[in-house]
């Protein structure tokens, strides 16, 4: 009703204009033309007020069901009046890719290849192109663990040893799943990678394949390090993802128990295309695993928010926390051994297609109804359902048999 009642009185109000500028032209030529130039068509009203009258009545006619309108919304919505007010709606609509600076020469699979995203993410490095369910096009290295710091790798055709892995996927127009090729040695690959603050790398990347991929890639890349997005230098929370939530949660943690040494653990599910969250949350503060309570709401102007956040501002961190925290260059050169450590890009398509590698680990699974089973993985069944042995201490054990599709979270616990 209220948006009717907005209609009516900006329809009331327009054809009070019109009509105005009618009679203003009905007048005289010059007093037309005048019209069209605020603020004369005042001048016009006070000159000619007996011509303009019918047109001014027509016009506050017009406010009344406007006001009403307005005064209804601001009762039962007023976070879409303050977006309405705001005019943000009239600015375009930032791009996917957020604009990636991502300038690459050569060709992928034989044809050339221009990126719309790039993430460096649980040390998978992403080069993606289209934003589909499948990519068209999809680059996959994997890279040791990366902590925000440079980035450097090194690798020639004749290194052997623990290599990054490269992965390609391409969507063919008649097909519904993607080919995909894996390749572990035999290439060139140089990384020189520098952070941008807040959340950015940037810098040389150049990727020769064996000629039998006909992939070759050369020039400069920009990446994301985390899937949080940016605006004017703050973490945008109309970014609407999992990730946005988790930082607003521990953010929001960290500043209500004033403790910076605060770790949130894997958010259960989450249902984002609703306007509010009631979440009960585990989190580590000072190393005690605690249970809060807490409560979000999503408006247009805004975004997500926590419900009733008080709390201040943490401190600024002092010299030594900062130097504690401070990131240290990775560097992998010519095939250089380093630990193995599984959990590094580790994902559940890495599970499945490797379940030989995890045998035996502890695994930590989190269903899409929010259930968690946690135990030693035993492979896959006859039927791909993932195994996962739990025992009950003592008194045998218990097998949890989960299909891949009711896998919202998994996570590796030990390397």
């Amino acid at each position: 009703m209220d948006s009717l009642l907005i209609v009516a009185g900006l329809l009331l109000i327009l054809s009070g204009l019109f009509w105005l500028v009618a009679s203003a032209f009905a007048t005289s030529l010059l007093w037309g033309c005048g019209s069209l130039l605020p603020p004369l068509p005042l001048l016009f009203i006070l000159r000619h007020w007996r011509r303009a009258r019918s047109a001014v009545m027509l016009m506050g006619l017009g406010c009344i069901p406007l006001v009403v309108g307005f005064t209804m919304l601001a009762g039962h919505d007023p976070d879409r009046l303050a977006a309405i007010l705001s005019l943000r709606w009239l600015e375009p609509e930032p791009k996917a890719a957020g604009g990636l600076e991502i300038r690459l020469g050569g060709e992928f699979n034989g044809k050339p290849f221009a990126p719309d995203l790039g993430e460096l993410i649980d040390g998978a490095l992403v080069l993606r192109e289209g934003d589909d369910s499948f990519a068209r096009r999809d680059l996959r290295i994997r890279l040791p663990a990366h902590d925000g710091g440079e980035l450097r790798v090194d690798v020639l055709p004749e290194d052997h040893g623990t290599l990054p892995e490269i992965e390609l996927d391409w969507l063919l127009p008649d097909q519904d799943q993607p080919e995909s090729r894996r390749i572990v040695d035999g290439y060139t690959l140089h990384l020189d990678l520098r952070p941008v603050p807040p959340n950015r790398l940037r810098g040389d990347f150049h990727l020769v394949l064996p000629p039998a991929f006909r992939t070759s890639l050369s020039g400069e890349v920009e990446l994301y390090t985390d899937r949080l997005r940016y605006r004017d230098g703050r973490v945008d929370t109309r970014h609407n993802t999992e990730e946005t939530i988790a930082w607003l949660v521990t953010d929001y943690l960290q500043r209500s128990t004033r403790q910076r040494d605060l770790v949130l653990e894997p958010l259960p599910a989450l249902d984002l295309d609703g306007e509010q969250l009631q979440l009960e949350v585990l989190a580590r503060v000072g190393g005690v695993l605690r249970r809060f309570d807490v409560a979000l709401r999503r408006s247009e102007l805004q975004g997500w928010h926590v419900q009733g956040d008080q709390a201040p501002a943490l401190p600024r961190p002092s010299e030594e926390e900062l130097r504690r925290t401070a990131p240290v260059p990775t560097t992998v050169v010519r095939g250089e051994p380093r630990p193995l450590d599984r959990r590094i890009g580790f994902s559940l398509e890495r599970l499945l297609t490797s379940p030989s590698r995890y045998q035996g680990v502890r695994v930590h699974v989190v269903t899409e109804r929010g259930r968690s089973a946690e135990g030693r993985f035993d492979g896959l069944n006859p039927e791909g359902r993932l195994v996962i042995q739990h025992s009950l201490g003592g008194q045998g054990e218990a097998s949890f048999i989960l299909r891949p599709s009711e896998v919202a979270q998994i996570q590796l616990l030990e390397p």
